[in-house]
């Protein structure tokens, strides 16, 4: 069993409504569970209005999403249990959520600010077309954007720097 906010439910895969936080218990065999909290949510597109996302995993797959205008690729990526951490929740305070985008759809992006430059430079293998997930908005300018998360990321929070 495993309890969550008091709350007793058995370990299965799926979302838990707890409070306002959206909680995924993924079921593993092992004593270490843990939930993994989505930062926001995506939306179903309607149909005829759907946008595409290619996500290229460390192993070089590939997965296909579609997805509706104004969904992140942090979002994306957490509701369909994809490996991008989002430590900060998708507020532009961390690099975890580090992506490297396809040059062909780049130059289609926003520039990034200050902040979003700030944390680049604690990206584990930036790259010229790096940039966070949590910032990327998904529209129509970027239907069919790739991306590739890089081999691996790094949690300044949780870096010990003695």
């Amino acid at each position: 069993m495993f309890r969550i906010a008091g709350l007793s439910k058995s370990l299965l895969r799926g979302p838990l409504a707890v409070g306002r936080a959206n909680i995924m218990v993924p079921k593993y065999a092992g004593f270490a569970q843990s939930a993994l909290r989505f930062h926001g949510h995506v939306h179903k597109p309607k149909p005829g209005e759907e946008l595409h996302v290619t996500f290229i995993l460390k192993d070089g797959s590939q997965r296909q999403y579609e997805v509706s205008a104004g969904d992140t690729l942090l979002d994306i990526a957490q509701a369909n249990n994809l490996e991008m951490e989002g430590a900060c929740g998708g507020s532009c305070a961390c690099s975890t959520c580090h992506v490297i985008v396809d040059p062909d759809y780049y130059d289609a992006l926003e520039e990034p600010d200050d902040d979003e430059n700030d944390m680049l430079d604690l990206a584990y293998g930036l790259t010229e077309t790096s940039r966070l997930g949590c910032q990327i908005k998904m529209s129509k300018d970027i239907d069919g954007i790739r991306v590739a998360l890089p081999a691996m990321t790094r949690n300044v929070s949780n870096t010990d720097f003695d």
